[in-house]
């Protein structure tokens, strides 16, 4: 388990040593920060302040300077926790991204104040008695498990957490509400800072719950955000989360007139008056940025122009050599400020340094010895005192520290490990670039067997994912390939999603044609984390090279599951008779192979398949025998499902009696189990069966309780889903007015998800509210973007029912002159239903079509097209009865 690197803030933590001037030129930045806490003390909701700048601008000095002022001020003095998101990789190489949910677990870790030598025993006992204080016990055991995925501490399962152990879409909502709740009760205590370092380098699964708690947080909690200016480019619409409770703050470049007093300043400890010489270099060469202000001074300190004239001295002095300072090149950009620092190194120091380098960003003292003994002799007899090597090193790191070029860490990752870490990484990256390229690898080899020998290497992601580099790095692939797949799983147990798919990627990648057993696993796993991705042609070519694995190893359950797998995304598109061709025969792969779930799972799906098509009783019919295998298996959350899927069923069979029973039976379990989703979901569908009642009240009523509950655990999907529905009831109350505004929220929440296919069923229902409220030209645009839509990903069934709505919105009049091309937009989606054997939506367009050219005058004097119109009406019309007369008998 990695220890806290931090606990609350203070001097040490951002680095004393660049401190010393006082903060120039931020006084407005300053006052936002100072007005966002003083908001957050008055309300009852969070504040964030995001502060973007280059390298060097001064957002850790000025979060600093921040924290000092309030704890120094009148007003209630906060907690304050910090964490920082970190890279890995190095110049040569683009920088890899943090482990997932990286920068939250190292900031948990100084919320819960985990220190080096502690034993998992006593880590677990200090969580649970701080989420216990935090949260007055309610429920610690699930926030607990949670909490503990993020900071590498496990804790013993409970019935929700045995429940989503395998499924991450239904755990990372969970994750998020868990997470939300434990910082909003924390604060119920008093006001808490969090502050948030080096966004640049966090991951996705990161910043998502990042936008989560921006803007839901209820609390009284200060959010401080920090990263490069490039980040919010890299991260389209984080700086509207939070709506107006986020505020976005740039640290442009100093004024030259600030420039040159901050650049007085960090020259105070010189002797007599500070040269003027020196202070238009450094602002010269600065460019108005205050990290390479500083980064001038020590340059100025490793050419010899400025000398300590006591090194012992409590307050420094520094001696000018004015003769020196004509003769040396000085700096006039970063880079040679940079390189000035590197000439500096005497042999020793400049080894060490190479070494780090190769280690990362962040190093070990006993990686660090590893390389020094790289390809040494080993003394005849080794004894244990013998530490003069390693006293040598640890010397030659005092001085580093010393001279300002890193940093020693309060807490190491490794137990009995000491850690440092770059102070400025242009100068690790310089060090980097200037190391060979043979040299390197020898580095990354003895590097990777170093780590591999530290206990918990390959249950922690971020230092999976390490020895996966190096290993790569290395040039040992199929290695660096199983370290990649284990960093993978353990990211997709921690639901996040994202991050484990580019492990499984590269892991993949590397692994070639090498162990398929374990190249078929995780092709499973990747497939899954693709499809929740929504990158459905990745996830389908994942789940058919897995099959063919399987079937050349002849693995009847793998096969299975592969083809259900694909038949699932087949059934997605609307490819129903590919969807079926698969899930059959996964179906009869399970059989053989005598894996019940996988069989009830078999049935479940063709049954859904079936209610796609229209065919309800044989539907039915495989869903029932779904729901008796689970009832024997005793898998309450998947009985909940077979229960709701059957009363999809009857709902659309008209049965409405026996549709509410099976969906009440389903929410129930579903509220005993505490399954959120499957909550939102059930909500949602009795909203649907109250609104074919025409009970719209109580569908609305249905509807908001699912919002509430997708809001609590922050499912921005099924957020957007219970929009829609609302807006819908709205609309068939005729509220046209809530209906438009309530789906414009559905639609742009869709368009944040970035999710097209509920983005184009969010449109067309806008679109239909618009044609309610006579607001053709917008109906005519949204129907337009939602046809186009449903185009891209692929869905048949819903481009049908769309190009009815198209029918309908043409029929009305949206583009004048146009009403025949309304018969058009019927015929092709009649002809769709056809081919994909949706026979009830067939009647639907059916039933559109007739209607359309009864009232059209149009086609008032058209004798085939009426009697065609006619004819249609009287098929959907037995359609209609036929599913009715099958529900009552069946």
């Amino acid at each position: 388990m990695e220890t806290a690197r931090m606990g609350e803030i203070d001097t040490a933590i951002f680095g004393a040593h660049d401190l010393a001037a006082s903060l120039i030129g931020r006084e407005a930045e300053l006052a936002e920060l100072h007005a966002a806490y003083e908001a957050v003390l008055t309300g009852a909701e969070s504040r964030t302040i995001t502060l973007v700048g280059e390298n060097g601008s001064g957002k850790s000095r000025l979060i600093h300077e921040f924290v000092r002022q309030v704890r120094a001020g009148p007003l209630r003095v906060p907690r304050v926790y910090r964490g920082r998101a970190r890279r890995r990789g190095n110049q040569r190489e683009r920088a890899t991204g943090d482990a997932s949910y990286g920068v939250f677990a190292r900031l948990l870790r100084a919320r819960f104040g985990l220190v080096e030598g502690m034993t998992p025993d006593q880590a677990q006992q200090q969580v649970r008695e701080q989420v216990a204080t935090a949260l007055g016990d309610r429920k610690v055991g699930d926030v607990c498990h949670f909490l503990g995925q993020l900071i590498d501490l496990p804790f013993a399962e409970s019935p929700l957490t045995q429940a989503v152990a395998n499924d991450p879409l239904q755990a990372r909502p969970i994750l998020r509400a868990i997470v939300r709740r434990f910082f909003e009760g924390d604060a119920s205590h008093g006001p808490v800072c969090l502050v948030f370092d080096d966004l640049h380098f966090a991951d996705d699964d990161s910043i998502d719950l990042l936008k989560f708690l921006t803007h839901n947080l209820q609390a009284k909690l200060l959010l401080i955000c920090s990263a490069r200016a490039e980040f919010l480019r890299q991260h389209d619409g984080f700086h509207r989360a939070g709506d107006e409770r986020h505020r976005v703050v740039e640290l442009g470049a100093l004024s030259p007139e600030d420039s040159a007093e901050l650049m007085h300043a960090l020259l105070a400890p010189c002797e007599g008056d500070v040269p003027q010489a020196l202070i238009d270099a450094g602002v010269k060469a600065a460019s108005g940025n205050p990290g390479q202000l500083t980064q001038m001074v020590r340059a100025f300190h490793d050419s010899g122009v400025l000398e300590e004239r006591d090194a012992l001295s409590v307050k420094p002095v520094w001696r000018v050599d004015l003769k020196r300072l004509h003769s040396v090149r000085l700096p006039v950009t970063m880079e040679d400020a940079v390189g000035i620092r590197i000439a500096a190194l005497g042999p020793k120091e400049r080894r060490v340094l190479e070494h780090a380098a190769a280690m990362g960003n962040v190093f070990w003292l006993g990686g660090l010895l590893a390389l020094r003994r790289m390809g040494l002799e080993p003394p005849e007899i080794w004894r244990d005192n013998d530490t003069a090597d390693l006293d040598e090193l640890k010397e030659a790191l005092v001085s580093l520290v010393q001279r300002d070029y890193i940093l020693e860490l309060e807490g190491a990752a490794f137990r009995n490990e000491i850690e440092y870490v770059f102070k400025q990484n242009l100068e690790r990256e310089k060090i980097a670039g200037l190391t060979s390229a043979a040299a390197s690898r020898r580095y990354h080899q003895t590097i990777a067997d170093w780590l591999v020998q530290n206990a918990n290497i390959r249950s922690q992601e971020e230092y999976a994912a390490v020895l996966a580099e190096h290993l790569e790095k290395a040039g040992s692939l199929t290695r660096s390939a199983f370290a990649y797949l284990e960093a993978g799983d353990i990211a997709r147990q921690n639901y996040a999603a994202r991050q484990a798919s580019q492990y499984y990627a590269k892991g993949l990648e590397l692994l070639g044609d090498d162990d398929a057993r374990r190249r078929i696993d995780a092709l499973h796993n990747h497939g899954d984390v693709l499809q929740l991705l929504g990158k459905i042609d990745e996830a389908l070519a994942a789940f058919r090279q897995m099959l063919n694995i399987a079937y050349r190893l002849n693995l009847r359950a793998k096969g299975g599951a592969a083809h259900n797998r694909i038949g699932r995304l087949f059934r997605q598109t609307g490819s129903l008779d590919e969807a079926r061709e698969h899930l059959e025969a996964g179906r009869l792969l399970f059989e053989a192979a005598e894996d019940v779930r996988g069989v009830a799972a078999s049935h479940d799906d063709l049954g859904r398949l079936l209610w796609v098509k229209g065919e309800y009783e044989e539907a039915l019919a495989e869903m029932r025998k779904a729901l008796d295998m689970r009832r024997e298996i005793g898998d309450r959350r998947s009985i909940a499902l077979s229960l709701n899927n059957i009363g999809m069923v009857w709902m659309d069979f008209g049965q409405a009696r026996k549709a509410k029973e099976a969906l009440e039976a389903a929410l129930a379990i579903r509220r005993e189990v505490d399954d959120p989703i499957g909550i939102v979901q059930s909500l949602n569908t009795l909203g649907k069966l109250a609104q074919d009642q025409q009970a719209h009240s109580q569908a609305l009523a249905h509807y908001r309780e699912a919002y509430a509950v997708a809001q609590e655990i922050g499912e921005r999907n099924r957020i957007a889903t219970a929009l829609a529905n609302i807006g819908t009831a709205y609309q068939h109350m005729g509220n046209t007015e809530e209906a438009v505004r309530t789906l414009s929220q559905a639609v742009e929440a869709c368009e944040e998800l970035g999710d097209k296919l509920a983005l184009a069923s969010a449109t067309r229902a806008l679109a239909k509210a618009h044609l309610q409220a006579g607001e053709l030209k917008s109906a005519r645009s949204c129907i337009r973007q939602a046809v186009d839509l449903f185009g891209q990903v692929r869905s048949k069934p819903h481009l049908a029912i769309a190009l009815r709505t198209l029918g309908e919105i043409t029929g009305a009049g949206a583009w004048e002159g146009h009403e025949g091309k309304a018969v058009d937009y019927f015929m092709r989606s009649i002809a769709i239903f056809k081919e994909t054997g949706n026979e009830f939506e067939l009647a639907k367009s059916y039933q559109a079509f007739s209607d359309y050219v009864a009232s059209s005058e149009h086609y008032r004097n058209n004798s085939d097209i009426q009697r065609e119109a006619v004819k249609l009406k009287e098929i959907a019309k037995e359609i209609f009865e036929r599913h009715r007369i099958s529900a009552a008998e069946s």
